[in-house]
């Protein structure tokens, strides 16, 4: 539990250091200011802070709680790995060089991680305001016991504190999930993946859960320069003859059940927009043959990605995973980026997109299950209340998915809740995703999610809009239920 995790490694009560750290971070941080309804956000914390961590989206890196090697350097973990960070410091001039992203051509990158984590104390000025300032400095307070504030001239000192921490063993991959009562963490796995260090955790007798999430974007999107490639590997993988529609169905179908053995509950998709489409069997197949000839137009990549997502949900009323769509992301906008990096540099943008005329087929066909949950993502705010709301208020198959990628903020989830909530319900929502490429970061991520619940849920009761005890509920579901719920997390 993480209350238990605290008081065994955090500092005690008594320290020396303590008034340093609480320079670094504050108690109330994220609670309303004013006294009354701050007291009510107080109580409505204390009643989540302590909850176990599902975490049924991210981006971790599965071998190392397969390995439970000790974590890499520190820049390594909260710097390179972070894209919120990455943009933020290219943004001022920073090359990613210099942060340890690696070009594609084999060029030069910063490989001391000490003279990474002094770029980062030189200009972490830039981040005041934002959550991944509220992020870090939490890591490193509360997670890390480092009770130095991060400025130019401390960091040696926090990076040397920071490396003496990952050195202990109780800071090993598994002792920490367990320290931080995470009780499910679900990575991200393309179609093609063999989930080896999924089976290796499985094989070592530890009692945690980790889950992969079935990705198949490789194997559905024709805007891939690998699509074709992909698909002759899939055929290869499963023994289906992935030239034809039907053998191709096949193949994602048998490597869905190749998933769900390795414990998956839930498929993810990362479109650019929300476009589903319900073709004949012959139009279908005709379509497949185009795309997988090589040369298909932009209508029919997305008429493509659209018929997917429609099959897709056929596949999940079959098998029980959830299905996520991640959309309204102009990805890798930079292409000069892209093209010296590679992809997830920071460079995503929102986009405006059209959910109600867009999921009409899916919905047509599957809205009405409740056997079915799909969960939306979304980029694009503006379809807050006018679309999302009122389609996840209405059918029983869509639910609301946590503000994503630059909303996962104190600003962005009340926003969210501002505008769905009178409309959806919070029952209609599937509580916080962290999104989180490091392990050393989901705590913290948490923690700013279930202070933000407890202050706009303090907030209702001071309107009475609801009864402290329904509050309670309420930011328990949030923080907990939900999520383990909605994404099938069995004990």
């Amino acid at each position: 539990m993480v209350h238990e995790a605290e008081a065994s490694f955090g500092l005690a009560p008594d320290s020396g250091s303590c008034k340093a750290l609480q320079r670094v971070i504050d108690q109330d941080r994220l609670f309303p200011a004013e006294p009354g309804i701050r007291k009510t956000a107080r109580m409505l914390y204390q009643h989540t802070k302590a909850l176990p961590i599902v975490s049924p989206h991210g981006h971790c890196d599965p071998t190392q709680l397969a390995d439970d090697g000790p974590f890499g350097d520190p820049a390594t973990e909260l710097v390179t790995r972070d894209h919120y960070i990455l943009r933020l410091l290219y943004s001022q001039g920073v090359p990613l060089e210099a942060l340890g992203v690696q070009p594609l051509d084999g060029g030069w990158a910063q490989s001391d991680g000490r003279e990474i984590w002094r770029e980062l104390a030189r200009s972490y000025h830039h981040f005041r305001g934002t959550p991944s300032k509220l992020w870090l400095d939490h890591t490193l307070a509360e997670v890390l016991d480092v009770g130095t504030p991060l400025r130019a001239e401390t960091a040696d000192e926090v990076y040397d504190d920071v490396c003496a921490r990952l050195a202990d063993d109780r800071f090993r991959p598994r002792a920490f999930y367990e320290r931080f009562g995470i009780e499910f963490l679900a990575t991200t796995d393309g179609a093609l993946d063999t989930l080896e260090p999924h089976a290796h955790l499985r094989a070592s007798g530890w009692g945690g859960r980790m889950a992969p999430t079935f990705r198949p974007d490789d194997v559905v999107d024709p805007e891939r320069s690998d699509f074709r490639s992909n698909v002759a590997a899939l055929g290869e993988l499963t023994g289906a003859d992935t030239s034809t529609w039907r053998g191709y169905l096949e193949a994602l179908r048998t490597r869905r059940a190749f998933f769900v053995a390795a414990g998956c509950t839930a498929s993810d998709h990362g479109h650019p927009t929300p476009a589903t489409a319900d073709l004949s069997p012959g139009d279908a197949e005709q379509l497949f043959a185009t795309v997988l000839r090589g040369e298909p137009g932009p209508a029919d990549s997305e008429c493509f990605r659209a018929q997917m997502l429609v099959e897709m949900a056929a596949m999940s009323m079959e098998d029980g995973l959830v299905l996520q769509l991640h959309v309204g992301a102009w990805r890798n906008h930079n292409r000069d980026v892209a093209a010296r990096f590679g992809p997830d540099m920071g460079a995503d943008m929102p986009r405006a997109v059209d959910f109600v005329s867009s999921l009409q087929p899916l919905l047509s066909r599957f809205g009405n299950e409740s056997r079915l949950t799909v969960v939306v993502y979304t980029l694009d705010e503006t379809t807050y209340s006018r679309e999302l709301a009122p389609l996840a208020g209405h059918y029983p198959a869509l639910r609301l998915g946590p503000p994503w990628w630059f909303y996962d903020s104190p600003e962005g989830m009340r926003r969210f809740y501002g505008h769905v909530i009178e409309t959806a319900g919070f029952a209609n929502t599937v509580g916080f995703n962290d999104d989180a490429r490091s392990l050393l970061s989901i705590p913290a991520r948490h923690d700013v999610a279930r202070r933000v619940n407890a202050g706009y849920l303090a907030g209702l009761v001071a309107e009475h809009r609801l009864e402290e005890g329904d509050a309670v509920e309420i930011a328990e579901n949030l923080a907990y239920h939900h999520a383990r719920h909605t994404f099938r997390v069995s004990s």
